[in-house]
């Protein structure tokens, strides 16, 4: 059965604590502990915090807040508006259009290039196309991740004039890619570059294929899907510069620099079932399953590790084991599109279910303290230190978390879960 393990892993439902319990303990965090104002509209107060949501100043992560990766702040709005109607919690909706005007009014658009600025340093109040806090370099592949959460959260707000403002800020991101970004030499996206769009670092050991490149992509298919500018052409050209290379999978995180990271393969998968879908391309469905899910899979762990609670988890790559829950968060999506996608073969289907849903219950294990808050990683190989565990422990859960993005995107694949393959759920018991 491609893109699954031989063997299943597969945890059982913990009826004190479900998956629906732990989203709404993230979400908890986030409105309760990790927001504050700008400029009379709502933002994070940090982009790297502890339990209690105390802002970690010595950390990169620690003085910036905004839409680019590490921050997340429009992925993080379309979270809390997709809470908020299931929990038909008008306030959460409300914090959230905010963050989003936050975005759009807040200086991280530039009208005249359509480039994002990803951050605001919280202290000066600069603005940064990159979490080292400089403007000598970006990535375009997470520019047009934030154009796509755009062009999402603009699909929950039909008639609101905010939907047309994101749009537009879509159009002016891919608008740039179209008239400045260079190909890497073996045509496929560089990782980073200048605001000119010139290469930078071209040294960089994944510089030509990283996953990253992949939200160019999605990009150019919501583009063409939406009638906005038809991409298929280039579409095609692209993903044959992928299936060439027998994919690229390098870090999607900007930290990091592995050849092969578990969540550039979840990218991949759902972003090659997308385009197969709309090229009409069953070569490129053959390709998310056999390459993309199948190796995806091959990153989950089977059993506790070391005293740490790890069934059912991805760990991140070779160089950096950490499972970090945002990238699971990103595997129990392509797993729910896997499901979703078979959903006419029985058996294979539920398969894919099982799995999107450990994954979700294997998260749940890891909030801790009094607030909700959902660690960033499970520390299992005492990667990053017991100094930074949760009670000095050598191997546990990591002590801080990126509220929008590593404690609040379990949100999406819950919600998709019970939607889909769980419609008793009791609404009423989240109003």
């Amino acid at each position: 059965m491609p893109g699954l393990p031989t063997d299943e892993i597969y945890l059982e439902p913990d009826r004190d604590y479900s998956i629906l319990v732990s989203a709404a303990d993230s979400v908890r965090f986030t409105m309760a502990r990790c927001l504050t104002e700008y400029n009379g509209h709502a933002c994070a107060t940090s982009s790297f915090v502890d339990e209690t949501g105390a802002t970690m100043e010595w950390h990169d992560f620690g003085l910036i807040e905004g839409p680019g990766w590490a921050a997340n702040a429009v992925g993080g709005a379309y979270e809390l508006i997709r809470w908020a109607r299931f929990a038909r919690a008008q306030e959460i909706e409300r914090k959230a259009l905010s963050v989003l005007d936050h975005v759009l009014e807040d200086g991280f658009i530039d009208p005249a290039t359509g480039l994002i600025y990803g951050y605001r340093k919280t202290d000066t109040d600069g603005r940064f196309l990159n979490y080292e806090r400089t403007n000598e370099y970006f990535g375009p592949g997470s520019m047009a991740r934030i154009a796509c959460q755009m062009l999402w959260a603009a699909d929950l707000i039909p008639g609101d004039s905010r939907a047309d403002r994101l749009t537009d800020a879509a159009k002016g991101v891919m608008g740039w890619i179209d008239d400045h970004l260079r190909d890497a030499p073996n045509g496929w996206f560089p990782r980073r570059c200048k605001p000119n769009g010139e290469h930078y670092r071209p040294d960089d050991p994944i510089f030509d294929h990283s996953g990253d490149g992949l939200f160019i992509l999605d990009l150019m298919r919501e583009h063409t899907e939406r009638g906005m500018h038809d991409y298929t052409t280039a579409l095609r050209a692209k993903l044959d510069v992928f299936a060439r290379a027998g994919g690229m999978y390098g870090s999607i995180n900007h930290d990091t620099y592995d050849s092969h990271e578990s969540v550039s393969y979840a990218v991949a998968f759902r972003a090659l079932l997308r385009c197969a879908r709309l090229l009409v391309d069953p070569s490129l469905r053959d390709l998310a399953y056999s390459s993309a899910l199948a190796g995806l899979a091959g990153f989950q762990m089977a059993e506790d590790r070391n005293g740490v609670a790890t069934k059912g988890l991805l760990w991140m790559e070779k160089s950096w084991d950490t499972a970090y829950l945002w990238e699971n968060a990103e595997a129990s999506l392509a797993f729910i599109d896997a499901a979703l996608d078979r959903a006419s073969e029985g058996e294979r289907s539920t398969a894919y279910q099982r799995t999107a849903v450990t994954i979700l219950r294997a998260a749940a294990k890891h909030h801790y303290g009094p607030y909700g808050f959902l660690t960033e990683g499970v520390d299992w190989n005492n990667h990053v230190g017991r100094q930074h565990h949760f009670d000095q422990a050598e191997f546990g859960a990591i002590r801080y978390t990126e509220p929008f993005l590593n404690n609040l995107h379990i949100v999406e694949p819950t919600l998709r879960y019970v939607d889909h393959f769980d419609p008793g759920h009791d609404v009423e018991r989240w109003g």
